[in-house]
């Protein structure tokens, strides 16, 4: 017998029935049909097979093509959506793979017909620089290839990061859309099947943006539909834990009907030829200030070769004093150093005490109301087309994907 079998456990007079599981003890554990995991040791009991659990398949799936859907290009990355149970350690893992995704969720093969891809197998903590590089050359190749839409599946926990990084990366005329989830596929309350569907139909959409689709509730009613550059992960592990930050969404999908409501500005499907603009400088930093914060941080940094520094102020953006000539001789070394806010709504403006005067005369560049995150991915993506100091202010401070909004909320 094989893990995964359906198997009939004897013990005494009483029989249990389920699928044979992993273990890392002595006892045999097997799950029930009502959910539950039951473990045996092995004496006085028998064990008979009821069904042999089928090979795996090995290669693409095979998907049936149906005629007048669109084409969308599933590229998963891991993360929760893409996770179950590991009963071999008792926690949360990446294991399952695009395709395991199509199988689990039926509904998805009504919306669209698919490619699908696993770029990486990770939980998003895992995500680095040259992850994202490869991540928006496989979007790109996807939407060259003839994709209607493609669907990023990604972890919750750095999901903003990643929508940031493609959406100033990726110049595209079809609809990106990263999804996730915040419970396994094998848990009864999971949000993996609703968000997928959601994502899907906002893939064969005409929203032309880089997008995070997740609840919009803790009910299986509707998902949001965020700006990639205006999305923040705001709660541990609610299913409605992303929020729109100082922008409204673009709009919602409700799950039942399909249907979707538009609210925000968003470019049209085919407004804008695809363009790559895959270039990032990985020695960028984001730094958290508090009171009594050691400014000697900065040193580290320059000694380091770092070419720029997002620095999350209090308030308006600021500093204390202490940090102004670190600052400033930082910048002088060539570093770019731009300054967002620890609020959560709002723009940065220094100009309204002499501390944000002071941080102006060191060569600080506003962040304008753009994300942390947003800000350092932006950053990254800037210095990875230009160094002069002046052209990176300039950038920084421009409108590119609606990281800056003229009005805040």
């Amino acid at each position: 017998m094989r893990i995964g079998d359906r198997v009939r456990i004897t013990k005494g007079s009483t029989e249990y029935e389920g699928k044979l599981m992993p273990t890392t003890t002595e006892q045999v554990v097997v799950k029930l049909d009502n959910g539950y995991n039951i473990g045996f040791r092995d004496e006085e009991l028998t064990i008979s097979l009821v069904e042999e659990v089928q090979p795996k398949q090995v290669g693409h799936l095979e998907k049936p093509f149906k005629e007048g859907l669109p084409k969308v290009s599933i590229l998963s990355t891991g993360g929760t959506i893409a996770s179950k149970v590991d009963y071999r350690t008792g926690a949360v893992t990446s294991q399952f793979t695009a395709e395991d995704i199509l199988r689990s969720i039926p509904g998805l093969s009504e919306i669209a017909n698919y490619d699908s891809e696993v770029v990486y197998s990770i939980l998003s903590e895992n995500m680095r620089t040259e992850y994202w590089l490869d991540l928006a050359r496989k979007v790109a190749r996807d939407i060259e290839d003839g994709a209607d839409g493609v669907i990023v599946t990604h972890g919750t926990d750095t999901m903003a990061y990643t929508a940031s990084a493609l959406s100033f990366m990726v110049k595209t005329p079809v609809p990106i859309v990263m999804v996730g989830s915040q419970r396994s596929a094998d848990r009864p309350s999971s949000d993996s099947a609703m968000n997928a569907i959601c994502a899907a139909t906002v893939a064969t959409s005409d929203i032309a943006e880089v997008t995070v689709v997740m609840h919009g509730s803790t009910s299986d009613d509707i998902c949001h539909i965020h700006q990639g550059t205006k999305v923040r992960k705001m709660h541990t592990s609610a299913r409605d834990a992303f929020r729109s930050i100082g922008a409204d969404p673009i709009g919602e999908v409700e799950y039942l009907t399909r249907n979707i409501k538009t609210t925000g500005e968003y470019r049209r499907r085919g407004e804008q030829d695809l363009e790559l603009h895959d270039h990032l400088e990985n020695k960028c930093a984001l730094i958290k200030f508090y009171p009594g914060a050691d400014p000697k941080v900065l040193d580290f940094y320059v000694e380091n070769g770092y070419m720029g520094l997002v620095i999350e102020g209090t308030g308006l953006g600021h500093v204390s004093t202490e940090w102004f000539e670190y600052i400033e001789r930082v910048i002088k070394e060539g570093v770019s150093v731009v300054t967002t806010s620890q609020c959560i709504y709002g723009r940065v403006c220094d100009r309204v005490y002499d501390t944000g005067r002071d941080m102006l005369r060191a060569g600080v560049i506003e962040g304008e109301d753009m994300l942390p995150e947003a800000a350092l991915v932006k950053l990254m993506w800037v210095l990875g087309g230009t160094s002069e100091l002046d052209e990176v202010k300039n950038i920084m401070q421009k409108n590119i994907s609606g990281e800056i909004v003229s009005s805040i909320i």
